[in-house]
């Protein structure tokens, strides 16, 4: 019996093993050639150009293909976007600009006059074939992902090059092609304009809108990552029927969604985890699909066109990198990570071509033939190669530079948060996580205490952790979880913060059931008067990705307290994190030493300060808080150098102005580190204030008559 040739089972038309086949790949591709050295995203492709129906053929390039390939298009642009540091971004605007014109006028230019002189074609055909020369994909972003240094300026001016170059180009494309229709008018350009300002602004002031009230509602962790696929893909729609391709799209929904989706908040970690172990994959593999190797051996006009193309697409985007390098006077390796990222042709340039070669001129002829069609897959598999080389090479030694240059000042915090209602586990534990170093490798933990003899309680508390582990898991944060057993509360926190020795500690606010009821509780009370470490008391009334601003009360001499850099490096990751704007009341020699620091250490802080004498400003500032703000108050110890005897009206302040609005109260560390530490960028301290504030911490400024227990 004849035994059927191999060739009868390729290619694969099953969609569970085309599938399992793809998932392969995806799998052990970076394993083997990671070990050549050769960067993931080549492999990708190269292992699409194998399978491939011009490689061994073991899969066509079907639908499936082509519908995870324009997700992980859409991905790769809404991620650059969402990754993006926007108040960096304002900083650097004018050199992605400068990027962005150059990386278009100098291939178009260039591309312009070699295809009318070398290669002869008519001026139309040059434009839109050097149009293509001036698009770029970020095809090489996953890169610098990886190497953690996309908050390094030159990513940041690719990135946003890149938005003017594609935007320029599909421009270009639609004006092109719009020649050739049927129904084009005198005022085509100009109308395809408007409609793309009247979409930007559309998408810009309403997308926002709807998402802060989605993420306000649901807090269910599948619903928001579905809400924000739907928003990035009905903005993509959006862009394709006003004639642009749907990248724009995508880049703009990451562009308005990023305040409220937070680099380390979980949602941020969902998004990335799914993109990077699908859809990105599917395009790099599916864009190997189209490459057909058998261009090198084909005709010599094939070759020549090839030629042409590839060499005025990396000449033009070295000279556009190499001029904003001059200009700004960048360093040679931002200049080289510019360069990488800016000419991976891809996206832009395949919908280029297409609408060309579809294109039938009225001789019969195409507007863009075969020959440029073949160069253009040569064109896409060597920008893409030499794009993921130099980027992984850039970035491999700006990060090896940027762990010596971009070291913090202080020594990471460990932080130990107290649940014990099911209504703030989720805002305590994303608190905590935006104040929390990016990458840090301090411990980070979770406590429920319960008294010996209740097991209910011990039950939900177990519940409760489980809840905060899986938020910390979700950013990527492995949390420590302990159901602690204690005679009563505030002990077994108190035993727990000592045992560790952790420098922090995040409990909720205790929550008012009437006006009538003391703002503090027995267990708030306790841990205030026995624990001399930061303590932060929490109470949201929003998410915390909402928030909008943050004011931050500051007493008078606050700069003189031990834990004073503390509590400031906690507060401006918060800020920086969530990305939204910071106000600084304080006295004028405080707000003086905050914006040393705070210009040292944190640049892109949207900071605001308003000079005021340190006192208690709560009842002024309720005119200024309103509901998606937030309020944060640096209290003192009795007998603490910044304490003020007003402080006693805090707590019925907070009750009758700020019921409804989210707090955060600080209590500033007070170990016995001396509190001139950093003090290198402040003055010299005078005599009198170098006193000792660590008198008496019994005689807290809380009031006196609290219930106070004992150890036992």
């Amino acid at each position: 019996m004849k035994l059927p040739s191999l060739s009868a089972y390729f290619p694969v038309t099953d969609p569970t093993w085309i599938f399992f086949l793809v998932l392969c790949i995806i799998l052990f591709a970076p394993i083997l050639l990671g070990k050549l050295k050769i960067p993931h995203i080549v492999g990708m492709i190269l292992a699409g150009v194998l399978i491939g129906p011009y490689g061994f053929h073991v899969l066509d390039r079907d639908s499936s293909f082509e519908l995870f390939g324009q997700v992980g298009l859409y991905y790769i642009m809404f991620l650059a976007s969402l990754e993006m540091d926007l108040q960096h971004m304002k900083r650097i605007r004018w050199q992605a600009l400068t990027l962005g014109l150059a990386a278009f006028i100098f291939p178009l230019t260039m591309g312009i006059v070699s295809n009318v002189f070398l290669l002869k074609y008519s001026l139309a055909t040059s434009i839109l074939l050097a149009s293509m020369y001036a698009s770029h994909t970020l095809i090489a972003y996953p890169i610098v992902v990886r190497y953690g240094v996309t908050r390094n300026r030159s990513v940041g001016i690719a990135v946003g090059g890149t938005i003017v170059t594609d935007t320029l180009t599909l421009l270009v494309l639609a004006f092109i092609s719009g020649m050739f229709r049927e129904e084009v008018h005198g005022w085509f350009g100009i109308s395809l304009i408007l409609k793309l300002l009247l979409l930007c602004l559309f998408i810009v002031y309403s997308f926002p809108f709807i998402a802060r009230r989605f993420f306000r509602r649901y807090n269910d962790a599948v619903l928001q990552f579905i809400f924000v696929l739907g928003m990035v893909f009905l903005s993509a729609g959006l862009m394709e029927l006003i004639g642009m391709e749907g990248i724009l799209g995508a880049f703009l929904a990451g562009i308005v969604l990023n305040p409220l989706i937070p680099r380390s908040a979980p949602l941020m970690h969902h998004l990335e985890f799914v993109g990077n172990a699908l859809f990105i994959p599917y395009f790099l593999i599916g864009v190997g699909m189209l490459i057909d190797m058998r261009v090198l051996f084909g005709t010599g006009e094939a070759l020549k066109v090839a030629a042409v193309m590839i060499t005025m697409a990396l000449a033009g985007k070295w000279i556009a990198s190499w001029f904003t390098q001059k200009i700004f006077k960048m360093s040679g390796v931002e200049r080289e990570l510019m360069f990488g990222l800016s000419n991976a042709q891809a996206a832009a340039t395949l919908a280029a071509v297409l609408v060309g070669y579809n294109i039938i001129l009225p001789s019969g002829e195409r507007l863009l033939n075969e020959d440029v069609l073949n160069g253009t897959i040569l064109l896409i598999l060597v920008t893409c190669i030499v794009s993921s080389l130099i980027t992984d090479a850039a970035a491999r030694r700006l990060a090896l530079r940027g762990s010596i240059d971009e070291a913090r000042p202080l020594n990471e915090e460990s932080t130990l948060i107290a649940l014990a209602s099911p209504m703030n586990v989720d805002y305590l534990v994303n608190l905590a996580l935006l104040m929390r170093k990016e990458k840090s490798d301090a411990p980070m933990s979770a406590v429920n205490v319960v008294l010996d003899n209740d097991d209910k309680a011990r039950e939900k508390g177990m519940k409760l952790l489980e809840t905060a582990s899986a938020i910390a898991s979700a950013a990527n944060v492995q949390m420590q979880t302990k159901v602690r057993l204690a005679t009563n509360l505030a002990n077994g926190i108190i035993h727990a913060m000592k045992e560790n020795d952790y420098s922090e500690l995040v409990v909720g606010l205790h929550m008012q059931n009437s006006p009538a009821e003391p703002f503090f509780g027995s267990v708030l009370t306790n841990l205030l008067n026995r624990l001399n470490r930061q303590i932060t008391m929490v109470r949201c009334t929003v998410p915390v990705n909402t928030l909008r601003r943050i004011h931050v009360a500051i007493p008078a001499k606050a700069q003189f307290e031990a834990g004073f850099y503390h509590w400031v490096e906690r507060v401006a990751r918060l800020a920086v994190s969530l990305g939204c704007r910071i106000t600084y009341y304080a006295h004028p020699d405080t707000i003086r030493i905050l914006q040393r620091y705070l210009n040292a250490h944190h640049t892109t802080i949207r900071a605001e300060y308003v000079n005021t004498d340190g006192g208690n400003e709560l009842k002024r500032l309720s005119k200024e808080v309103r509901e998606d703000h937030m309020l944060v108050v640096v209290l003192a110890r009795r007998g603490s150098i910044s304490f003020r005897p007003s402080f006693d009206h805090i707590p019925q302040q907070v009750k009758k102005h700020y019921m409804h609005t989210s707090v955060m109260l600080i209590f500033p560390d007070i170990y016995a580190e001396t509190a001139t530490k950093e003090l290198s960028i402040n003055e010299p301290l005078t005599t009198d204030q170098r006193y000792e504030a660590t008198s008496d911490w019994s005689k807290n400024w809380l009031p006196r008559n609290s219930a106070k227990e004992e150890d036992k």
